[in-house]
């Protein structure tokens, strides 16, 4: 599945660096009488790897995309913070260079930071992804 949408997020430091990689994985789309997306968090560093399940509502690809404007304005984000799943924090730091934080608060606790250094353009690289799973949601 995750051919047809891909990444709802990646954000991935560039080739020759450190490496690090967070993404948001689209594994399932909803199935009627399902109104969400089966996804999951991938965080990747040079000594850990984690994947962490979550469902994806439309309400939470609204919240995404206004997370997406506050970012534009170099404003620090807090998206899925409900309790009820993973949360994932991004705070600009410099110029190129964002903080990014996913914790998994209602299973196991695991909270991963790690600093990013995206591509210039990441937040219309995101605001794509945002409308490529939402076209595949409405299906």
């Amino acid at each position: 599945m995750a051919d047809e949408t891909g990444d709802l997020i990646h954000l991935a430091d560039p080739p020759g660096t450190s490496g690090h990689v967070v993404s948001l994985r689209v594994l399932e789309l909803p199935s009627p009488g399902r109104g969400f997306l089966d996804c999951e968090f991938v965080v990747e560093t040079e000594t850990v790897k984690g994947c962490f399940p979550v469902y994806i509502t439309s309400d939470d690809l609204n919240d995404w995309e206004e997370a997406l404007g506050l970012l534009a304005g170099n404003r620090f984000v807090s998206w899925l913070n409900s309790g009820r799943t993973v949360q994932l924090k991004i705070k600009p730091l410099s110029p190129g260079v964002i903080a990014v934080s996913v914790h998994d608060g209602p299973s196991s606790q695991v909270t991963v930071s790690l600093p990013l250094f995206p591509p210039a353009g990441w937040i219309d690289d995101q605001r794509a992804r945002l409308e490529k799973v939402r076209q595949v949601f409405a299906g």
